[in-house]
């Protein structure tokens, strides 16, 4: 590992700011799961979204939206994390086919994997996110009684924190492949943080491990200021995401894995829509067009 873990003093939960967000990919998986064509099934999904009053309006069903998939927010948006869930489950599910048992979840969000795919037999999930962020979580799906398909494993801190620590002190064993994975979470850290972080996945993972994240190749943000996701998005609901996402200029991480030996490729959402039959295609100024799905293996001996 290199650097140091960047300092903070912000908390959240789901109220605002980047937890927000993560009530904001909650709903579009609920709409996804009611689709005649749906790539995902989430039923945990919407009861994040009706547990918080900062979002007791929102659609969880594709009727609930006048527009329709002409919506861009609650349509091509939402098809956007349906696809990205999706794309995302099957690289888990193949990953742990081949072995590995642990896996982890960098900012796990409102995550449900851990309850909703059927993995392989001794199969742990850390999910690593703020203390606020999992006890809601905890919390619906407690009254749900909802029950985890692997060994769940809550690792409450921030990954601005010594989070390798506290996911060792958890038991997550470094000495054996792991599958990790950072979703819609790299483009809120800055340059140096995101740099840390893949430096500390390195240091934690051994041969036959894998991980997939997001990335944003954007050199101006702003330039897409008056997309119409951001715009919905910020207009609509409130979150701004441009005022989340960091601004300062992003590292090679594929590089810098490939570099220390992974095999990394990179790939556009569209060519997953293009797969799948379904998802967002390009538009003019589009916010979509500078993300980036990196999937990344360090090799077996």
């Amino acid at each position: 590992m290199t650097g140091s873990a960047p300092q903070h003093t912000d908390v959240e939960g789901v109220d605002g700011g980047v937890g927000l967000t993560a009530l904001l990919v909650a709903a579009a998986r609920a709409i996804e799961t009611h689709r005649d064509d749906t790539l995902v099934q989430d039923p945990y999904a919407e009861h994040f979204v009706r547990a918080a009053p900062a979002c007791e309006n929102w659609p969880v069903r594709l009727h609930q939206v006048p527009d329709g998939d002409g919506d861009p927010l609650w349509g091509r948006f939402a098809r956007y994390f349906g696809l990205r869930t999706r794309v995302l489950d099957d690289f888990l599910l193949q990953a742990v086919r081949t072995g590995p048992r642990q896996v982890v979840l960098l900012g796990a969000g409102l995550d449900t994997r851990a309850f909703r795919l059927d993995w392989p037999s001794g199969c742990a999930v850390f999910e690593i996110d703020r203390a606020g962020v999992l006890e809601f979580k905890h919390q619906v799906l407690g009254d749900l009684t909802a029950t985890p398909k692997a060994k769940r494993v809550p690792v409450p801190v921030d990954l601005r924190e010594d989070w390798a620590g506290a996911l060792t002190t958890a038991g997550f064993d470094p000495s054996v492949p792991s599958v990790w994975l950072a979703e819609g979470l790299l483009f809120y850290l800055p340059g140096p943080a995101e740099t840390y972080l893949i430096d500390t996945v390195d240091g934690l993972t051994t041969r036959g491990s894998a991980l997939a994240f997001e990335a944003k190749l954007e050199k101006d943000l702003l330039m897409y200021r008056d997309s119409a996701i951001y715009t919905a998005t910020r207009e609509r609901i409130g979150i701004d995401l441009l005022h989340l996402f960091d601004k300062g200029p992003r590292p090679d991480s594929a590089g810098a894995l490939a570099a220390k030996g992974w095999s990394t490729s990179t790939h556009t959402p569209f060519d997953f829509t293009e797969r799948h039959g379904r998802g967002p295609l390009p538009e003019p100024n589009d916010a979509l067009e500078g993300n980036r799905w990196v999937f990344a293996h360090r090799p077996r001996p």
